[in-house]
This record gives structure tokens, sequence and C-alpha cells, in this order.
């Protein structure tokens, strides 16, 4: 049913939007992509980057499925809870509006669920309202053969106790986007999708449309796997289950083009958008790591503002750091492998590498390399007395470090140089020994003592023959 899984590759970038990347950058990307579909057995990936605030590559690689002609980067893949941060927005832009507010009740707009008079609109938005998750599998169940209406979720899982109190723990819900959604229509007036396509899409030029019927000719098939068999056709879920939780699909490049958006503060207010970005703490004071339908977190102190989704077939990943102007959209046809993280951490790295810290050294090793450095200066004959105790600088006379010089030098560099035991405390020094092997079998012993700590210096550093 699918051909190979890197047959067929386009790259639908212009010349001129491409050149920002070097054509080394792209052999590079071409070979992060190729290297996650290859290992996670994925069909095909769509991918686009956005750098310096606009898009410089968008490419779609491998098998897209039967209902393609030709792989295309403009191909619609469902994104799944990627939709979220848009249901967010739809909140935010009402609330300009006049026409409802974050900290409102549920109970004002949808008074029937539990403790719709103690849930506020933002802690459905942040996952803190404690409505029970109606999907947390990884998995489509029997009743989404069927399709469903968003009463239909909220009369089987928002009627339930709650799993905590409001705002005081952290639990992803897509139960509570549902009740988002319902919210959008009754203080709009309109449909949710009219609502996004009238306040984001059509500003923006983003050809997004609803997930439930990007399937079939024309569009990716989604895909799912068991354990390590074969790649198989994944059937859909019926219509109406992801809705306001997860209701889109859009190519990697209209996905970008939101991105853009956030990096420029457009459509949404420079404070609306701070809202959405600002993650929200519980009552104990604790952070969520999460705002209004993003995860953010931090990368070598720039923010990052991500998110991803998961479908039937399908799984996303969407990474954005603000600051860097900079964004990486990677969508695959199966629910199975995590590629789309393994190409978006890829690429991020691959661009915006993150400085390695230096080796923390312990302080046994470092006490360890200055005792080898003291024996090779003595074997040169050029002791640095500064590492000396001034007890440690009057044994070594004249006489001492001219014999240490003639005796250890015609033996060359030693094979190795361990320390021998576990250092100890002795008359307020610190006693570290050392063997010291060469190739032809002869062996010393270093046995030194130092002032405590990191930096201190040699009280002892006496070199004898050892059995």
């Amino acid at each position: 049913m699918f051909r190979p899984a890197l047959a067929a590759a386009l790259l639908i970038a212009t010349p001129a939007a491409a050149q920002q990347l070097s054509a080394d950058e792209t052999a590079r990307v071409d070979t992060i992509v190729a290297d996650a579909l290859k290992s996670s057995g994925v069909p095909s990936a769509s991918v686009a980057i956005v750098r310096d605030g606009r898009i410089v590559f968008a490419k779609a690689y491998g098998d897209q499925g039967p209902g393609m002609k030709a792989t295309s980067p403009a191909a619609k893949y469902q994104i799944a809870s990627i939709s979220k941060q848009f249901t967010a927005a739809a909140i935010l832009l009402l609330e300009d509006e006049g026409k409802l507010g974050l900290d409102d009740k549920v109970s004002k707009w949808v008074p029937d669920i539990t403790g719709a008079d103690r849930i506020s609109i933002r802690q459905l938005l942040s996952h803190t309202a404690g409505i029970q998750d109606y999907w947390p599998q990884d998995y489509d169940f029997a009743a989404m053969e069927k399709p469903v209406t968003p009463r239909q979720i909220l009369d089987r899982w928002a009627k339930k106790p709650l799993d905590f109190e409001p705002g005081t723990a952290w639990q992803y819900s897509n139960t509570g986007y549902v009740v988002a959604g319902m919210i959008i229509e009754k203080a709009s007036g309109m449909k949710l999708l009219d609502y996004l396509r009238k306040k984001i899409f059509k500003p923006l030029g983003i050809d997004a449309m609803d997930q439930d019927y990007a399937v079939g000719k024309g569009f990716p098939q989604g895909n799912h796997r068991f354990a390590l068999g074969p790649v198989r056709a994944a059937r859909p879920a019926a219509h109406g289950w992801l809705w306001a939780a997860g209701e889109l699909a859009m190519s990697a490049s209209d996905l970008a083009k939101w991105d853009i958006a956030r990096i420029d503060r457009k459509i949404l207010s420079p404070e609306d958008w701070a809202t959405q970005e600002t993650a929200i703490k519980l009552t104990n004071g604790s952070d969520t790591h999460y705002g209004l339908g993003v995860s953010l977190g931090n990368r070598a102190g720039d923010k990052t503002v991500a998110h991803g989704g998961e479908a039937v077939g399908f799984l996303s990943d969407n990474f954005v750091m603000p600051g860097k102007r900079f964004a990486v959209v990677a969508l695959v046809n199966a629910d199975f492998g995590g590629a789309q993280d393994a190409i978006t951490g890829g690429i991020t790295d691959l661009l915006y590498p993150v400085p390695q810290p230096a080796p923390v050294i312990s302080e046994d090793l470092y006490r360890d390399q200055l005792a080898r450095k003291l024996f090779d200066q003595l074997r040169a004959g050029t002791l640095d007395r500064s590492q000396l105790t001034e007890d440690a600088s009057y044994y070594f006379t004249a006489q001492a470090t001219g014999d240490y010089h003639a005796s250890l030098a015609p033996l060359g560099d030693p094979a190795s140089f361990t320390a021998r035991g576990k250092p100890r405390l002795r008359g307020g020094f610190v006693n570290r020994n050392y063997d010291i092997v060469y190739a032809d079998g002869r062996k010393l012993i270093a046995i030194t003592y130092a002032e405590p700590g990191k930096e201190g210096k040699f009280e002892q550093f006496l070199v004898q023959p050892r059995d």
C-alpha cells in the first residue's frame, strides 16, 4: 500500500524564500528528517522553518498516502491539540470585544456541568479546572466509532465529580476545551470555525479546515502501528471527537504563518499574546509551565512556546522561540514513533545550537590532575613552588629537586598514574596516594598530603619505589 518512506521528496519553497538556509543547512535538515523517518518507520513528514520572522523553508518528505497524487508541502495534516492555542486566542479576542472575561465563571455560559460556579474560563484554558479528560488514551476507543456532539461529551465527562478543586492542580483536559468552545459559540453567536476564519485565518492567509473532513482524496493518510509490526492505515475517528480541543487541519506553512503572527504580535494585541504566554500558577504557588493553550519553557535563556498534537494516525509539533524570531513545524502522518519531536529538536539544535557547558570536574579528579602535573614538574626539573606549602617548599631543597629530576627523567612518561584507594584525613591534611607504572614494569608510589579544598596546596609529595 505504501511506497518507500523516502521515495518522494519535494521542495516547494521559492528560491528567494529558501536563500536564508545555506546549502549545507538545507542538506543537514534533509538528513535530520530522513533519519527521523527511517528510525521510526513513519511514512511522511511536512516541515516548515521560520527564521528572522519569515518562512525560509517548506518541504514535504516521504509517502503521504494513496489520496495524494504527489508528496506536497501544501498538504493539510491534522494538527490536533496544537489547535488549542487557536481556541484560547478566540477567547482572548472575545474578551477584547467585551463579550466575556477570562475570569468569568463557567456557570455564566455552561451552567450544568460539575463545578461550573467555581471554574473560571482561564482555568479551562490552562488545564487547571479539574474537569476529567475524555480522551487520555493514545488510541481511539470504542465510542469514537460514532459521531459525537460537544453536548454529548459534556454530558458523559463534564458532569462527573471534579478530579481536583479548580486551581489546585494541573491535569491535561480535552474536555475543558470543549467547554471553552461552547462558550466561544455562545459569546460570539458564530460557529467556532467560522469565528476563527473571520478573526484569525483570513487575515493571516491561513487555509485551515475542520480536520474531520481532511480525509480521503487530496489529504495525507493517517497511520498507526502495533508494537514493531507493519505500518497500517488508521481509520479516522467519527466526526466531532476533537472539535475545540483539536479541530484543525492545515499545512506546515500555514501553521508557520500563525507562528509569525506570534513573533510579530499581530492579530492578538501584545497584551493578549503576553497573557497566553504567561505560565499559570496553582493556588500553592507552584508553576504549571503552561499558559493558555501553550507549553512554556526556556532554552539557554530564550523563552520557548510550544505544543504538540495527536489525532488518530497523526502527530505534530510546533516550537517557537519568539525572541529569536524562529519557529519550526513538523507534521507527520503516523501516531507512533516520535519523528515530529526528533525533527523539530534536530532542526532547532542545528540552527540555534546550545553551547555545551564545560564539564564539571569533581574535586577528587581535579586533585588527581594536580598531582600528575606536580609529578611531571619534578621529572622535568621545573617545580612550581606556588603549589607547595611553606613546609613542602622547605623539603624540596636544591639537592632534593635535583635528585628527583635526575632519577625520574630517564624513566620517561609512565604508562599510568592512578589514584590508590580513597582520600583520607590526617593531621588536618588530605592524604591521596598514586600508583605510577611504567611500560617496562617498574612501579612507583607517590604519597601526598594537601590542604583541604580544591585549591589546597601540597604539604607533601614523596615518590618512592613500590614492589
